[in-house]
């Protein structure tokens, strides 16, 4: 290597933080290399004769030889040192001639602090994927338990806007349903079987209620409330809620009949104005006020085990499609004198299919 050796070329070489090797073709033993090369692919044993596959790991003469024929460079990735100390180099390999030989010049640059960018990004974007993945199924974990508590429209609005209009409904119907002894079911029962099966129920209720387009407002207790016509008002309010109470009832009467525990309800149904709100402000609740929810609560009491008994607004709606049994008159509470319907069923040519109810 007269041409480098003792001249400048060399000396700028040496200066150099990449490594810089000249390798035989025929032979790849190292003809000149820089010290950052020597220092990186240092021969193992002080073994300066060899050959530049045994001094660095992993590396493979034949696709190097195979593409600086093709007139073409090739890149590849070399491990220097191990442990802690362990070095990530970028090298690349190409042909060239130095006087009257051709060689091959091998150039290593140190890529670790890049690697360790490039890993430490990785890591960050995956955090940031999986953050936002978790983020997303607390968004709809959130939604839904918000959406067990208020319709979606009011869910919506209150999304949008932050806050939530109350709403006053000319017309809606309103179903309270109580069941009867459960005090004394809840006390002599092991009281997790009891809320268990409470919860069975109120979701089957639930389902019940959904399927006829109607909204549970709330549970206290043993009590189930549920409203139709609110909040997209509709023509036939009444009738879905009627058709809820009645699965409702047979939904029981199924039950019991396979169960030695007997659950008995009492539903009242009124019809009137109601106003819907979100109250609270820390826990949100969305609650009907208005004669008809007192109403309701009102005809509940006066019914009798797993009866459905409806006000005069509510047979007027109903009567010509369901049959209803005349109670006559009944002094109610804050309401006087009412004249109060049994819900028997719809009438058979009126009756609306729905599989399993």
């Amino acid at each position: 290597m007269t041409e480098l050796d003792g001249g400048h070329a060399r000396d700028v070489l040496q200066t150099l933080d990449s490594g810089v090797a000249l390798v035989d073709p025929d032979t790849w033993s190292v003809v000149f290399e820089n010290a950052s090369f020597f220092t990186w692919f240092a021969p193992d044993g002080g073994d300066v004769d060899a050959a530049l596959p045994a001094r660095m790991p992993g590396f493979d003469p034949s696709p190097v030889a195979a593409r600086i024929a093709e007139g073409r460079a090739h890149a590849f990735e070399a491990t220097a040192g191990s442990g802690a100390r362990a070095k990530t180099l970028d090298v690349v390999a190409r042909g060239c001639r130095i006087g009257d030989r051709d060689l091959i010049i091998i150039q290593a640059t140190d890529a670790t602090k890049r690697r360790q960018a490039e890993a430490m990004l990785d890591s960050y974007s995956k955090m940031a994927e999986r953050n936002a993945r978790d983020l997303q199924r607390e968004k709809e974990r959130v939604e839904k338990l918000l959406l067990n508590l208020m319709p979606r429209s009011v869910y919506e609005e209150l999304k949008q806007y932050g806050v939530t209009t109350p709403q006053r409904f000319d017309s809606a119907s309103v179903l309270l349903l109580d069941f009867v002894g459960f005090t004394d079911m809840a006390l002599s029962r092991d009281p997790a079987a009891t809320i268990a099966e409470l919860n069975d129920i109120f979701s089957a209720f639930d389902r019940i209620t959904e399927l006829f387009g109607g909204e549970r407002v709330k549970t206290i207790g043993d009590a189930y409330m549920a409203v139709a016509g609110i909040p997209e008002p509709t023509p036939d309010h009444a009738h879905n809620i009627a058709r809820c109470a009645i699965r409702m009832r047979r939904y029981l009467e199924r039950r019991n009949s396979a169960s030695p525990e007997q659950w008995r309800c009492r539903i009242g149904i009124a019809t009137g104005p109601v106003i819907g709100s979100i109250v609270g402000i820390q826990k949100y609740v969305y609650d009907v006020f208005g004669p008809a929810v007192n109403l309701a609560s009102r005809l509940e009491g006066a019914a009798e085990p797993m009866q459905t008994v409806v006000d005069a607004a509510t047979y007027a709606l109903i009567g010509d499609d369901f049959q209803c049994a005349d109670l006559g008159d009944q002094d109610l509470k804050g309401f006087g004198i009412q004249r109060l319907w049994a819900l028997e069923g719809e009438r058979p040519e009126r009756e609306s299919f729905r599989p399993g109810l």
